[in-house]
């Protein structure tokens, strides 16, 4: 069976295009093509050089220090996206199982585009090492040529009838959405930081904790998968395994996480709970308030963290029920059959 990126069905057809360039599904799907390979083709490049691993104006011992507006969000939209974009391959590869020749417009342009999404986070990781970031310039081309391209396909599907009951115009309804979402994300930081359209841009100094060659707790200045899965801790792990540790190798932890410091949060807290009579509010209620406002956040996030983790062990035993069932099910079905077989 011969490739071919529009298929060779009916005397290949599928390059007809009377009614229109973007009427053909095909073309259509060759111009979702162009951001991603323009993203590649532009930071590779870059990448393979090494420009973005370290910067002459980085005079610190750590890799990572520096975070721009909407880090997180970010991070977690790309998360989204490579989700989404699997599930848009899935859907191609299926599809195109029911075609007599196959058709690489279905899915190869969702594998560039899952390529360009993880370029595109690891291409922001080194913009954030090196603290340059007029280099974000290509993503913002990116983002803009991504959900123009989307948005044409999805609004050609609108056009031609397809609707919500087939998956892909609810997974391009997505993918339009998470493209301008990482855009407004990639806006806010030309705004907060000022580097393009602003006279004098935004300068950010490294945190006083990463210039201090004592602190090697990384947890709140690292990205947000590193933080999410701890990969930063991999190399004091891995000393940990060949030699025993002390306190000098553990160092120091940041300002903002020492006990001093939580101390002083919570008791300016405290002390805001005075009546303007200059005595304090008595009972777990002012502990409660003192608390939520000095640590309000880390404690909300925690709880949430918690209830999820405890959620989330139940779905061992609940899958482990649906497969049992599923077997147990399965074998009467094949044993009523076969009684079925040897009664006839």
């Amino acid at each position: 069976m011969s490739l071919a990126f529009c298929g060779n069905d009916n005397n290949s057809a599928a390059y007809n295009v009377d009614t229109g360039v973007l009427n053909n599904g095909c073309f259509l799907d060759a111009l979702t093509v162009v951001p991603h390979v323009f993203l590649l083709f532009i930071t590779f490049p870059i990448l393979f050089i090494g420009w973005g691993s370290q910067s002459s104006k980085v005079h610190i011992h750590h890799s990572t220090w520096l975070h721009f507006p909407g880090h997180n969000l970010r991070w977690i939209l790309t998360f989204i996206l490579l989700f989404i974009i699997v599930c848009e391959i899935a859907e191609g590869i299926v599809s195109d199982g029911f075609n007599q020749s196959v058709h690489l417009h279905l899915y190869m342009p969702s594998c560039l585009a899952f390529m360009a999404a993880i370029t595109s986070i690891v291409f922001y990781h080194n913009i954030e090492t090196s603290n340059f970031p007029k280099l974000l310039m290509t993503l913002l081309i990116y983002w803009v040529l991504a959900f123009v391209s989307k948005t044409i396909k999805f609004f050609k599907y609108t056009e031609h009838g397809i609707g919500l009951r087939q998956l892909r115009f609810g997974i391009t309804g997505l993918l339009m959405l998470l493209y301008g979402l990482l855009l407004a994300v990639e806006i806010n930081v030309i705004l907060r930081r000022r580097y393009m359209c602003f006279a004098h841009p935004t300068e950010v100094k490294p945190p006083e904790d990463l210039q201090d060659l004592g602190v090697r707790f990384l947890q709140p200045f690292v990205n947000l998968l590193s933080k999410s899965t701890y990969w930063w801790m991999n190399t004091f792990i891995t000393a940990a395994h060949r030699r025993p540790i002390d306190l000098k190798v553990i160092g120091k932890l940041p300002i903002a996480m020492r006990a001093l410091t939580n101390y002083l949060k919570l008791s300016e807290a405290f002390e805001a709970q005075k009546r303007p009579q200059g005595t304090l509010l008595q009972g777990p209620k002012c502990i409660w308030t003192a608390l939520r406002q000095a640590f309000g956040r880390p404690l909300f996030l925690s709880i949430t963290y918690r209830f999820m983790a405890d959620l989330l062990g139940f779905a061992g035993p609940l899958c482990i029920s649906g497969i049992v069932h599923h077997l147990i099910k399965d074998t009467e079905m094949k044993f009523l059959n076969l009684v079925f077989v040897l009664l006839a």
